[in-house]
């Protein structure tokens, strides 16, 4: 496994409009056939506070290569770029250790005019 923090203060543009870019980015990942499976991506960012942290992981490099080689890729990589005044810092990382137990990720808040049919409903049926 390939693991990567990248890092970077948002300073271009709206806020929604690039939690859209990167859901939008997210989406396409995941309906990726060729990478089903093979790359997890988070984006959190600080409370209160324009620093954002994107946490990527990789199965292998094929995997990193097949994603660097997608348009989808390289318009979200210029994108971000121009979001932060161009100061992206992307560090691979070493897992040290870790629990056995990792949570599932919470479902993410809706985007702006976007609903979440059918989410609520789960435990209830």
């Amino acid at each position: 496994m390939k693991h990567f923090l990248i890092k970077y203060r948002f300073t271009n543009g709206t806020e929604t409009e690039w939690h859209q870019a990167i859901a939008r980015f997210i989406s396409a990942l995941d309906d990726d056939p060729d990478l089903k499976g093979k790359i997890s991506y988070r984006c959190m960012k600080m409370r209160d506070n324009p620093d954002y942290y994107h946490l990527a992981t990789a199965t292998d490099d094929q995997a990193i290569k097949v994603l660097q080689q997608r348009e989808y890729f390289k318009r979200y990589t210029e994108t971000t770029k121009h979001v932060a005044a161009g100061d992206v810092v992307v560090s691979p990382l070493e897992i040290i250790a870790e629990s056995a137990h990792r949570p599932p990720p919470p479902y993410p808040p809706p985007l702006a005019g976007e609903g979440r049919e059918g989410v609520e409903d789960v435990g209830r049926r």
